[in-house]
């Protein structure tokens, strides 16, 4: 493997590069995601039976000791709650975006690992075929070991390239989903919490 890295040339070195920083973004995804996904399972009950039966400063305190996206979102519901279900509603509403634009935090840069590693790989195989064409020109002869050498680093390059490509899309469309599926919690969540302040303030 060490030994095909060296044969692919100069332009392995930044699909290298573009490959380790996608895992690093890959990670932090994965950590932050999963995360969320399990504090927001625990949470939800224990913040409903807090707020039926303790009442908007014990569900706000549960809040503020609670990390994650959801958390977040009924805390600055909550918090408005004095002023009436549509302050609430529009808290939610603003703190939404905000938790969206958080849980979407990295995607771009794998989007540019994904679209840049095979443009790098394509830009390398360019670069071998020139060399290729350069030994023949130099040998004057077209014999295969002559433009052997850059043909294999044309080939090596587009290779790694789309291999690193197809890799950080995996996690790329795993972590769309992983995203779509805690934003449509999100809004049941934050519908559910309407119609509990709703109700409760109907109650009064």
């Amino acid at each position: 493997m060490v030994q095909l890295f060296i044969d692919g040339g100069v332009m392995m070195w930044p699909i290298l590069f573009l490959f380790i920083f996608g895992l690093v973004v890959t990670l932090e995804r994965i950590y932050t995601l999963t995360k969320s996904t399990i504090v927001t399972k625990s949470f939800i009950p224990k913040m409903n039976k807090t707020l039926k039966e303790d009442g908007v400063e014990a569900a706000l305190e549960v809040c503020e000791n609670t990390p994650g996206p959801i958390a977040e979102i009924f805390h600055a519901g909550l918090s408005r709650y004095k002023y009436g279900v549509a302050a609430v509603e529009k808290a939610i509403t603003n703190a939404g975006a905000v938790e969206l634009a958080f849980l979407e935090r990295g995607m771009i840069w794998l989007s540019t690992v994904i679209v840049l590693a095979p443009m790098l790989g394509f830009a390398g195989t360019v670069a071998g075929m020139v060399n290729a064409f350069q030994d023949i020109e130099a040998a004057n002869n077209i014999s295969p070991a002559v433009v052997a050498g850059g043909i294999s680093e044309a080939l090596l390059t587009t290779l790694f390239g789309l291999i690193v490509a197809m890799i950080i899309q995996f996690f790329y469309n795993i972590f769309t989903a992983r995203v779509d599926s805690i934003v449509v919690n999100m809004e049941e969540s934050s519908i559910n919490l309407i119609d509990t302040i709703s109700y409760e303030q109907s109650k009064n």
